[in-house]
C-alpha cells in the first residue's frame, strides 16, 4: 500500500494582512471574449479572483476546493460529498441550520455541488451583502470542525441516503452511471465510484472518520475565493484579508495524475430497473482527460454521431422509429474522460440487434468521414455556448474560478476558444481511430425485467474487495490547527452595506395591427438576442375536443419538423450552423415559441422563425414519428413514481371533467385518436396573433428590433376564442389515495387541492405566497426542516401556490424514505394544521420581510430572467409600478393578514393526499393515521372492490 505523505499545517499570523500579493490583472480590449479579473494570493495560500461588474446590483461569491471523489479512497467513498451537506449546518459562530437563513433572508440564493475534482459552495446576493457572504464562507473554511457533532453527522447521512433513494435507486435509468463506472475504472481508481458514494462506506465511517478528510484538503491553500459583481476590488481585498487571513495552511496538495484505463476486450454488464418502459444499450469507451488536446475532436465526434437530426444515431434510430431516443455524449474530468453512445429502443426489438446496428453506425462514419459542415455546425455552437455562459455574473464568476482550480489560469477562456475553433476534420478521424474504432468498451444493458434479453450475457463482475493498488492517503498526520486570535467579534453578524439601488429594466411596449401585443427591454452585456412568442392557450384549447388531449402538446412537437420549403433536418441544421435555436413548446395554457442567437446572426434567425411558423409542412412521416414518441412516452412514465404521482394527483384535484385532469401530453386513448389532418386543423384554428404575445430582450434597440419583425406583423389573424373551463370539484373530505409500487425504496407524496385564486400580482395570490414562505417556500421552512433537516426523511420537502389564468392548486410534496412513508404524512398534516391554527411567528413574519423584500436585485440580471418577467407584465397588464406595490405589501403585511389567509387556504378538510409506494406494507399504517385509505391505479383510476365518488 502506497501513502502520500503529508506535511504539517502552520499558523499563519496576523501579519498576513499585509502579504496579499498581486499576481496580475486582466482587462478587456475591444470585442474580445474576455472575463476581466485582478488576482491575489493571500500568505496562507487561498487564491482571490475579483471581477467587477456592475451592470446588477448584485454580488457572487464562490469557494471552490481542489477536491471531489476522487481524492477519496477505496471504502470510504461519498466523504466530499457529505460534505456539501454537512458545511451548511452550521460553524463556531454560525449556529446549526442558520447559513440558509441568513443568506434567504438577505434576499440571496445559495447551494453547493460536488463532482470527481472539486466541491464549490457559492451565494448570489444583493450587493451590500457581499461582508456577511465572506463571513458565513470564511467560518465553515476555517471554524467548522468543532461544530461538527455526532447528531448532525446521523441527520446528514440519512439525508444523503435519501438523495440517493430519490436520484439513483428510485429514478428511472438511475444506477445506470454506478454501474458503468465500476465497469470501465480498475479497482480502488477514483472514479470508480460515484460522487454521491456507495452507502455502505458511509455507515462503516464515523464522524472522526469525516473530520481528518476536512482537515487533509479543505485548507485555503486547496482553496479559490472568486468575488464578482458590484464590489470595488479594494474593498473585497480588505474584507477577504479580515475574515479569512487567519486561516491556516492546511497540508500542502498536489495534482493528482493517473493513467488512462484501458480495456483489453468488450466488458457486458447489466442490470434489472422496475421503472422503465424502455431498455437501453449503453457503449462507453475509456478517453482522454479535461483540457486534453484530444478533447475537443473528441467532442467533434460526439457531435457528429448523435447530435441533432442529421446525426447518426438520430437518423438510424429515431427517424425509422425504432428508439424513442439515441444520442452520444463526452464528458471529461480531471483525469479521464467517457465516450458513451445510448439508445432507449422501443419496445419489441432486442438489444443485440441495436448492438449490431451501433457497430455499423462506426463502420460507417469510418468510411463517410468528417464533412465541412459538421466542424462549422460545432464551432458555432461552441461559441454560442461560451457567450450564453456570461450571461450572469454566477455564471463569470463559475468559469473564473473553474479555470483557476483545473488550469491555474483563470484567463484560460481564450485558449479553450482557440482550441475549438482550431479543429479540422483530420483531428477528427483521428480521435475516431485512436479511441473509438475497434476499441474495447463496456456494454451496458438496462432492462426492465429479466425476462428481456440483454445486448449479450455479462461478461464482466467488478471487483469489490481487496487491497486498492492505488495511492491512498496517510490521515494520521493530519492536525487541527485553530486560527490565530482576531482582533474583533466573529460572532458578531458583519453589518449590511449600504441598500443598493434596485431598478426594474426599463421596457418599451406596442402592438401590432393584427393583435400582437409586444414588450421588450436592451440588455447589451453579451451579443445575443432573446424572443418568446406567446401564443395562449396551449394545453387548454385541448377542451375544445377533450377525447384528443393531447393534441396542443403533438402540434407544438410537429412545429419543430419540416416545413413547406425546408426538411426536419435541413432546417435544423441551418439554424446549428450559425449557433442559434428555435423551439416550439407546449405548456398548460400557452404555445411558445423561444427564439435564442447571437446578435450577428440575428436576420438570418428570424428568416428561419419565420419559415417554422408560417409555413409548417405537417408531413404524415413526421406525424406518425412524434405520435409513437409521445405514447410511448405516456406509457413509459406510467413506470416513474414520481410522474404516477403528479397524474393521480391532477386527476383527483380537477375531476373526469376538467380537462387540466389530463397531462397535456394526453393519455393512450386520447393520443390514439389524433390524425394528422386533426394537427392541422388545430394550427388553422387557435395559431394566431390576435391571442399572441412577444417578449423581445438582447443587445437590440427597440427600432432595430421593430424593423427585423415584418414577418410577424403580416401574420395574418383569425377570431380565437380561449375555452371557458368549469371549476375543480372540491373533495367531500381528506383521504389518502394509495398507489402500489412493489418494493419502491421511496415513497412520492402530494397533499393539496385546487384554490379559487387565479394569478394576481398584488391580491390574495401574492399575499398567500408570503403566507406559505415559512411554512413550505423556502428552505429553511417548518416543513423541510423538519422533514429533511432534523428527522432526514426526505432530500427535499416543500409547499405551493402555483395558477396562472386559471385558480391553481396549492400542494405540498416531497420523496421520502418508504419506512416513514405514514410519518411523513403526518408531519406534514400536522404542520399545515398548527400553521393553520397558529399562524405565523414574529420571527417567521422578519425573515420573510427581509428574504422576499431584497429579492427583486436577482430577478431581471440574465436575458432569461427580463424575458419571463417582461412576459408576464405583457399578460397579465400589470401596472409599470406593480414590483413597488408588492414592495409595500411585504413592507405593510402584518401577522393578522397572513394568519388569515392561512385559516382560508390552508383547511385540512379539502385535501386529496396521493402516496406512491409499496401498497403491502404502508397501508394499514397509513389507515391508521384517521384517514381513509382509497386504492387507484397508476391512471387515478379507483379499484373496483374500493370504489368511490370522489367528487361527491
Amino acid at each position: 500500500m502506497k501513502y502520500l505523505l503529508l506535511g504539517l499545517s502552520l499558523l499563519v499570523s496576523s501579519v498576513a494582512f499585509s502579504q496579499t500579493k498581486l499576481i496580475e490583472k486582466v482587462t478587456k480590449k475591444g470585442d474580445e471574449v474576455i472575463i476581466p479579473y485582478e488576482k491575489y494570493e493571500l500568505a496562507n495560500g487561498l487564491t482571490l479572483i475579483i471581477h467587477e461588474d456592475h451592470s446588477d446590483p448584485l454580488v457572487h461569491v464562490d469557494v471552490t476546493y481542489h477536491v471531489g471523489s476522487a481524492r477519496e479512497e477505496l471504502n470510504k467513498s461519498g466523504f466530499a460529498h457529505f460534505f456539501e451537506h454537512m458545511m451548511f449546518q452550521g460553524s463556531n459562530h454560525v449556529a446549526d441550520e442558520e447559513h440558509i437563513k441568513i443568506v434567504t433572508e438577505a434576499g440571496g440564493t445559495m447551494n453547493g455541488t460536488t463532482n470527481r475534482d472539486r466541491t464549490n459552495y457559492f451565494e448570489t446576493v444583493p450587493s451590500n451583502q457581499l461582508e456577511t457572504m465572506l463571513w458565513l464562507e470564511a467560518d465553515r473554511m476555517g471554524f467548522f470542525l468543532d461544530a461538527v457533532t455526532q447528531e448532525k453527522f446521523e441527520v446528514q447521512r440519512a439525508t444523503v441516503k435519501n438523495e440517493k433513494g430519490q436520484n439513483y435507486d428510485n429514478r428511472p435509468y438511475g444506477r445506470w452511471r454506478e454501474i458503468n463506472a465500476a465497469a470501465l475504472y480498475p479497482y480502488g481508481h477514483p472514479y470508480s465510484w460515484l460522487t454521491i458514494g456507495r452507502l455502505e462506506d458511509l455507515d462503516r465511517v464515523d464522524v472522526t472518520d469525516l473530520k481528518k478528510f476536512f482537515m487533509r484538503w479543505y485548507g485555503p491553500n486547496n482553496a479559490t475565493l472568486t468575488v464578482g459583481g458590484d464590489v470595488k476590488t479594494k474593498d473585497v481585498i480588505a474584507k477577504v484579508e479580515k475574515y479569512f487571513g487567519v486561516i491556516p495552511r492546511g497540508p500542502e496538495v498536489t495534482d493528482m495524475k493517473l493513467a488512462m484505463p484501458t480495456l483489453d476486450q468488450d466488458r457486458y454488464v447489466s442490470y434489472v430497473d422496475s421503472n422503465i418502459r424502455f431498455p437501453a444499450l449503453m457503449f462507453t469507451f475509456p478517453t482522454v482527460p479535461t483540457r486534453h488536446p484530444d478533447e475537443a475532436p473528441l467532442d467533434c465526434l460526439a457531435e457528429i454521431l448523435g447530435t441533432g437530426k442529421s446525426s447518426y444515431f438520430y437518423k438510424k434510430f429515431v427517424m425509422t422509429q425504432k428508439a424513442i431516443q439515441a444520442s452520444t455524449f463526452h464528458p471529461c474530468s480531471e483525469l479521464a474522460g467517457e465516450f458513451t453512445m445510448f439508445v432507449l429502443p422501443f419496445p419489441g426489438q432486442t438489444l443485440s440487434d441495436f448492438e449490431g446496428e451501433m457497430r455499423t453506425i462506426l463502420e460507417e462514419f469510418a468510411e463517410n468521414g468528417v464533412t465541412d459542415d459538421d466542424i462549422t455546425k460545432f464551432k458555432a455552437n461552441r461559441e454560442a455556448d461560451m457567450i450564453n455562459g456570461l450571461a450572469s455574473v454566477s455564471g463569470k464568476v463559475s468559469q473564473l474560478a473553474s479555470y483557476e482550480t483545473f488550469t491555474g489560469n483563470p484567463n484560460y477562456i481564450k485558449e479553450d476558444l482557440d482550441r475549438y475553433n482550431s479543429l479540422t476534420k483530420e483531428d477528427v478521424m483521428r480521435v475516431f481511430n485512436q479511441y473509438i474504432k475497434g476499441k474495447p468498451g463496456v456494454i451496458q444493458s438496462v432492462i426492465p425485467d429479466e425476462n428481456t434479453a440483454k445486448a449479450k450475457p455479462d461478461n464482466y463482475v467488478p471487483q469489490m474487495e481487496g487491497d486498492s493498488p492505488f495511492p491512498t492517503t496517510d490521515y494520521d498526520r493530519v492536525a487541527y490547527n485553530k486560527p490565530a486570535p482576531d482582533n474583533f467579534d466573529r460572532n458578531v453578524r458583519p453589518p449590511l452595506g449600504p441598500n443598493p439601488a434596485i431598478k426594474v429594466p426599463d421596457f418599451w411596449k406596442d402592438k401590432m395591427a393584427n393583435g400582437i401585443k409586444v414588450i421588450g427591454a436592451e440588455s447589451n452585456e453579451i451579443p445575443t438576442v432573446t424572443l418568446q412568442l406567446t401564443i395562449n392557450g396551449g394545453h387548454k384549447m385541448d377542451a375544445y375536443a377533450p377525447t384528443k388531449s393531447g393534441l396542443a402538446s403533438l402540434t407544438a412537437a410537429m412545429m419543430n419538423e419540416s416545413t413547406e420549403n425546408y426538411s426536419s433536418e435541413e432546417i435544423q441544421e441551418e439554424l446549428r450552423k450559425i449557433g442559434s435555436e428555435i423551439n416550439v413548446s407546449s405548456s398548460t395554457t400557452m404555445t411558445t415559441m423561444t427564439i435564442n442567437t447571437l446578435k450577428k446572426n440575428l436576420t438570418k434567425t428570424l428568416e428561419l422563425a419565420d419559415e417554422i411558423l408560417k409555413r409548417p409542412a405537417f408531413t404524415q412521416e413526421d406525424f406518425d414519428r412524434l405520435k409513437n414518441q409521445q405514447l410511448e412516452g405516456i406509457k413509459s412514465s406510467l413506470k416513474d413514481p414520481s410522474s404516477i404521482a403528479d397524474l393521480v394527483y391532477d386527476r383527483l384535484l380537477y375531476g373526469d371533467e376538467h380537462i387540466f385532469s389530463v397531462p397535456r401530453e394526453g393519455i393512450e386513448e386520447t393520443v390514439e385518436a389524433i390524425t394528422v389532418e386533426d394537427v392541422k386543423s388545430f394550427y388553422e384554428k387557435y395559431y394566431s396573433p390576435s391571442i399572441s404575445e412577444l417578449v423581445v430582450v438582447g443587445d437590440v434597440t427597440e427600432k432595430e428590433i421593430k424593423s427585423q419583425l415584418g414577418f410577424l406583423k403580416s401574420w395574418k389573424a383569425k377570431e380565437v376564442k380561449l375555452p371557458e373551463l368549469p371549476a375543480a370539484k372540491a373533495s367531500a373530505n381528506t383521504a389518502i389515495y394509495l398507489v402500489d409500487k412493489k418494493d419502491a425504496p421511496q415513497s412520492e407524496i402530494r397533499i393539496g387541492y385546487v384554490t379559487d385564486m387565479a394569478y394576481d400580482a398584488t391580491g390574495d395570490y401574492y399575499k398567500a405566497y408570503l403566507m406559505n414562505f415559512p411554512l413550505g417556500g423556502a428552505f429553511n421552512s417548518r416543513i423541510n426542516l423538519n422533514l429533511r433537516e432534523d428527522k432526514g426523511w426526505t432530500y427535499g420537502a416543500r409547499t405551493y401556490f402555483h395558477s396562472e389564468d386559471e385558480p391553481g392548486p396549492y400542494t405540498a410534496l416531497a420523496g421520502v424514505k418508504a419506512d416513514v412513508t405514514d410519518s411523513a404524512v403526518f408531519e406534514f398534516m400536522r404542520e399545515i394544521t398548527a400553521y393553520r391554527e397558529d399562524g405565523i411567528t414574529d420571527e417567521e413574519l422578519a425573515f420573510m420581510k427581509k428574504a422576499v423584500g431584497q429579492r427583486d436585485a436577482r430577478k431581471y440580471e440574465t436575458p432569461r430572467q427580463k424575458a419571463s418577467f417582461l412576459r408576464r407584465i405583457n399578460h397579465f397588464n400589470l401596472s409599470e409600478d406593480f414590483v413597488d406595490q408588492q414592495n409595500e405589501i411585504i413592507a405593510t403585511v402584518g401577522k393578522k393578514d397572513l394568519d388569515k389567509l392561512a385559516k382560508k387556504y390552508l383547511a385540512e378538510d379539502k385535501f386529496y393526499i396521493v402516496v406512491v409506494g409499496d401498497a403491502a406494507t404502508n397501508r394499514s399504517k397509513l389507515e391508521a393515521l384517521g384517514y381513509e385509505v382509497i386504492d387507484v391505479d397508476e391512471k387515478g383510476q379507483v379499484i373496483e372492490e374500493n370504489k368511490i365518488d370522489r367528487n361527491k
